[in-house]
């Protein structure tokens, strides 16, 4: 019986996904970073905002070291199970990089266009994205 292959590792390294993995990896820091501006806490009960600000600066380094990882891994050719690890924390920043990139969109919001940026290339990535979270969850036969 054949061992199978986590095709995200094969997209992350041989098909350029680290990408759109390490840029929304750092939206996904900027977005906790910059938690208390977010309309969205502002318009909830004032006793969540302190503890979404707690998870938020424990989640920070977490992301760091995912990013630390996928770099080193691709610059010292590893293989990718230290990223499968990740998987369910790449998910994560990947769709809270797709919803924000909606939301910007859907509700003109300053906060969220100024988060997401350029929003012609946010717009491109979307379908990145959604190639992304797809190839991170599938693995060979």
């Amino acid at each position: 019986m054949t061992e199978k292959i986590w095709l995200g590792g094969v997209y992350l390294k041989e098909e350029g996904g680290y990408e759109i993995i390490l840029k929304s990896l750092n939206h996904y820091k900027n977005r906790l970073k910059t938690l208390n501006d977010s309309p969205e806490l502002k318009e909830s009960a004032a006793m969540f905002a302190s503890v979404l600000n707690q998870q938020a600066r424990k989640t920070v380094p977490k992301i760091n070291e995912v990013i630390k990882k996928i770099i080193d891994n691709l610059e010292n050719n590893k293989n990718t199970d230290e990223i499968f690890e990740e998987k369910s924390f790449l998910e994560k920043a990947l769709s809270c990089y797709e919803a924000d990139i909606h939301k910007a969109e859907d509700t003109g919001y300053e906060y969220f266009v100024k988060l997401v940026g350029d929003m012609l290339q946010a717009r491109k990535d979307l379908s990145t994205i959604k190639i992304a979270l797809d190839k991170i969850n599938n693995f060979s036969e």
